[in-house]
């Protein structure tokens, strides 16, 4: 599978600005014939804390109709970051779109990040979410998530690609790249981090996107401006590593419950 990463510079809570701007990485990811392109967390809008501003229902889901419109008129699988507006707290999600237009997974970021105040305007999921992408299949998670391994670790059991959608600011920029590597390695799968550039309000964002095998070995890394990553997963290579080193039977979850509670 080849996995493109659309590292953007999204304008602040304009969304029509940001359909626009999104079509010249469908664009270039179609010329490179990519099977999957994802885009940061809040894909449109940037990491507001407006919901109520920026939020979509499922009456009006305006950032999945036009992305179900462009996954069919680009023949893409399309991972796309939007508001899930309620009251009264909304929900942080991302969802995966098939070339038909059919939504195959749609996720509710489990640990808002209360540093950030998006606790307060944003609830946190209780399910994690699957799909099928060409021959993987694929987890999301969205950028504070990344800190959490013990969701990875579930995820891994079905998952071969991993992906975390953010918004991460430069001030921390070490971090998501010492746990993107760290969550490859640990949990023997592909993950993708896909970040935004630029700034807004008060924060700059280095980008740093990366691919990460299950090695830890980067296939891709983005610089600190606009473009599309690419890679190439291999599935066979994936399997066979899991095979040769099967490090993850040695799990032990009931202990490390039982542990939790003593």
């Amino acid at each position: 599978m080849r996995l493109a990463l659309a590292q953007t510079e999204p304008l602040w809570e304009n969304k029509e600005g940001n359909y626009e701007a999104s079509l010249a990485f469908l664009e270039k990811a179609k010329k490179e014939a990519a099977d999957l392109v994802l885009f940061p967390e809040m894909s449109m809008t940037g990491f507001s804390m407006h919901p109520e501003k920026i939020g979509e229902t499922a009456e009006h889901p305006q950032t999945l109709s036009f992305f179900q419109e462009q996954a069919r008129r680009y023949e893409l699988h399309i991972g796309i970051g939007y508001v899930e507006y309620r009251q009264p707290k909304s929900f942080n999600r991302y969802a995966f779109i098939s070339p038909s237009g059919e939504i195959l997974a749609d996720y509710r970021k489990i640990h808002p990040f209360t540093f950030g105040t998006e606790s307060v305007h944003y609830a946190g999921g209780e399910e994690l979410a699957f799909c099928r992408v060409k021959e993987f299949t694929v987890s999301p998670f969205i950028c504070y998530d990344l800190r959490f391994p013990e969701l990875f670790e579930i995820a891994s059991e079905k998952a071969e690609l991993i992906v975390v959608p953010a918004n991460w600011p430069s001030d921390r920029r070490d971090h998501f790249m010492t746990l993107l590597k760290a969550r490859a390695i640990e949990n023997q799968c592909y993950i993708a981090g896909v970040n935004r550039v630029g700034r807004a309000r008060t924060l700059d964002y280095s980008g740093d996107s990366r691919i990460i095998d299950p090695f830890g070995r980067v296939l891709a890394e983005a610089g600190s401006g606009e473009e599309l990553l690419l890679a190439d997963l291999d599935l066979n290579s994936l399997r066979k590593y899991r095979e040769e080193f099967p490090a993850r039977i040695d799990r032990k979850p009931g202990l490390y419950a039982r542990l939790r509670q003593s």
